[in-house]
């Protein structure tokens, strides 16, 4: 790669960018916002990103991404007027083994796309496939496709139960969580979050317990979370408070949003704690509760209470996931956060773009994110930031970024 013009200013306007922004938010944090008197950074570097596309574009057909990358480190502000017409949402990431994942492309009401990524090999499967879920333990896949859910005990191998589905073989699936067994899996859609089995496919959120003749099981923010033991449900929506239910989906008891749409939800990985998010615009409040209280959880919304912590109190959480002893939230503003148990902020790592998904490896040191920009991150946790470029103090290293956009011949690793 030739030491060009326009390497030296994308280089040294970005490394400008990222020490600026890091300097701002560790002063923010620590002092207080209010306190803040200096300008916010810019990132003036858009109008180098056609240009710095086709070389990435040469760099991936020359199979010299990794030299590329050392002149070229990736950012994200400066393509956004790329995204337009490109970007789509990445979700239903789960993790395989080793340096393996799935994942989708598309929402729920979108014609998807799913794909097998090993190492940075990419390769597309089955083009019925529209949604893919895996249990917490025991490693079974649920595979949504030709109106059935197919159940493998491990990735691509044996079918251990098979589900027709009638009722809600029309829906979208915002997310597909199978139990350890693979008896029975969550179907989080836009009609109803229902509980689906060999026998039924039973509606159990939202409930029409006043029997209204014009009720509707149409629902927005549709969230759902299983614990690891499978013993708990949670579900939950913009109109709906969240209520943890048991394995049947009976209430066992009802978590008030704190702020002013219930959005997410995620069991700590020892299922001793629970933690809910409820949004608004683009920020929000996470609570955690602890195990203790799952049955005859009666949290009320709006309301300080010693019942519950406090996680966070700025996120919109999108996707999440729980490590041995803290959560990872991915946000609207693209930032990823690491938090423990009562609320302590361990990291923050910033990539761009609301983050629509993510997997963790078993070993908890290799973590993928997605984002609705089309991007999605590999990042080794605590191996040390690679670059002078990135935006964040998680101290994690990137391997690569992989732009799987519209209306492009390939998917671009950067």
């Amino acid at each position: 790669m030739q030491n060009t013009k326009i390497q030296e200013e994308w280089f040294s306007e970005g490394e400008q960018y990222a020490t600026e922004i890091n300097e701002m938010v560790d002063f923010g944090e620590k002092n207080g916002w209010e306190n803040w008197k200096g300008k916010e950074p810019e990132d003036k570097r858009a109008h180098m990103a056609p240009e710095i596309f086709d070389l990435l574009k040469s760099a991936n057909q020359n199979r010299d991404t990794e030299n590329f990358r050392v002149f070229f480190p990736p950012a994200h502000t400066p393509i956004i007027p790329l995204l337009e017409n490109r970007s789509q949402s990445i979700e239903h990431l789960q993790f395989i083994t080793g340096e393996k994942i799935v994942f989708l492309t598309g929402t729920s009401y979108e014609k998807r796309k799913a794909y097998l990524l090993d190492h940075d090999e990419i390769t597309e499967l089955d083009e019925n496939i529209y949604a893919i879920g895996k249990s917490k333990q025991n490693n079974v896949f649920a595979i949504a496709a030709n109106h059935k859910i197919s159940l493998y005990k491990g990735w691509d191998e044996a079918l251990i139960n098979e589900f027709p589905l009638d009722q809600t073989a029309e829906y979208g699936i915002t997310e597909l969580i199978p139990f350890n067994d693979g008896s029975k899996v969550i179907l989080v859609t836009s009609e109803g979050i229902y509980l689906v089995s060999q026998k039924e496919e039973k509606l159990i959120h939202p409930l029409n317990e006043d029997d209204e003749e014009d009720w509707s099981s149409n629902i927005d923010m549709e969230n759902a979370a299983l614990s690891h033991d499978n013993s708990y449900i949670v579900v939950g929506d913009q109109s709906y408070d969240h209520r943890i239910l048991d394995p049947e989906g009976n209430t066992l008891g009802t978590i008030g949003a704190q702020s002013s749409y219930p959005h997410f939800c995620l069991f700590a990985k020892d299922d001793s704690q629970l933690i809910t998010n409820s949004c608004h615009f683009y920020n929000g409040i996470t609570i955690g509760i602890s195990s203790d209280q799952y049955v005859g959880a009666d949290i009320e919304a709006y309301t300080e209470s010693d019942d519950y912590v406090v996680i966070n109190e700025e996120m919109r959480v999108y996707a999440g996931v729980a490590a041995k002893d803290y959560y990872i939230l991915g946000d609207a503003y693209g930032y990823i956060k690491a938090f423990d148990k009562k609320g302590n902020t361990i990291w923050r790592h910033f990539l761009g773009s609301t983050i629509s998904g993510m997997t963790l490896s078993d070993d908890e040191e290799t973590l993928w994110v997605a984002a609705h920009s089309g991007i999605l991150h590999k990042l080794k946790l605590g191996k040390g930031h690679r670059d002078t470029h990135t935006i964040g103090n998680g101290n994690h290293y990137e391997e690569f970024r992989l732009l799987i956009w519209k209306n492009e011949p390939q998917i671009w690793k950067w």
